[in-house]
């Protein structure tokens, strides 16, 4: 992780414009070049952020979804900047749309969607930030992930209970919930490749209505 002044973060922010913030200052930059810049605040002195910062896990996480074959970022250097209290990381962007700019989606995007998802879990991939705001089609048609800094690997594929409580993640967002909602039966086909999981296919299919249900009376 290379330290970065106070005059080398401004000169590198110049003319960025600001994608992402909260009270606390900016998140993500887009910067003038086309590449992308996220910052991660240091919240406390002594905390596990400190001597492992989100950074360095967003920059472990891209490796490993290289390594597993999942389209993601191309991060180009990993910063410490002590005069903001930030740590951030410098990436090449997935080029695409993310699903929820899309909106409404079809049958062929769902199906997609359910086996992109079956792929991550049985690749051990628990993707805590999944939404549809996170999942990128790429114009050659191939889905990939963005915000990658809370994701953890397992060396085996995912168990029917981590799958469930993945899915639980995508089921907070109203919006993906209702842009699944037409189409869930294509979603449920996508992702239920393996016809003999017949408890896993009961439980999501049982989870995803009840979501359904309470969007359409909110």
């Amino acid at each position: 992780m290379k330290q970065l002044s106070r005059d080398d973060y401004n000169a590198l922010r110049e003319g960025a414009t600001v994608i992402e913030a909260d009270r606390y200052g900016d998140k993500v930059l887009l910067l003038s070049d086309g590449t992308y810049l996220k910052l991660f605040r240091v919240k406390r002195l002594f905390s596990s952020a400190v001597f492992y910062p989100y950074s360095k896990r967003f920059v472990k996480n891209v490796s490993k979804l290289v390594e597993k074959g999942i389209p993601t970022v191309t991060v180009i250097e990993s910063y410490r900047i002590p005069s903001i209290r930030r740590t951030a990381v410098h990436y090449y962007p997935l080029t695409g749309k993310t699903l929820r700019k899309l909106g409404t989606l079809d049958l062929v995007t769902t199906e997609k969607l359910g086996k992109f998802i079956r792929e991550l879990h049985d690749k051990g991939i628990y993707f805590r930030s999944l939404h549809m705001g996170n999942i990128v089609i790429s114009q050659e048609n191939r889905l990939g992930l963005i915000d990658v800094s809370d994701m953890k690997v397992n060396p085996k594929p995912l168990s029917t209970k981590m799958r469930i409580r993945n899915f639980q993640h995508m089921a907070r967002y109203p919006e993906d919930i209702h842009a699944l909602q037409a189409q869930l039966t294509s979603f449920l086909q996508g992702y239920h490749r393996n016809q003999d999981d017949h408890m896993l296919q009961e439980q999501l299919q049982a989870m995803l209505s009840r979501a359904i249900d309470q969007t359409s009376k909110s």
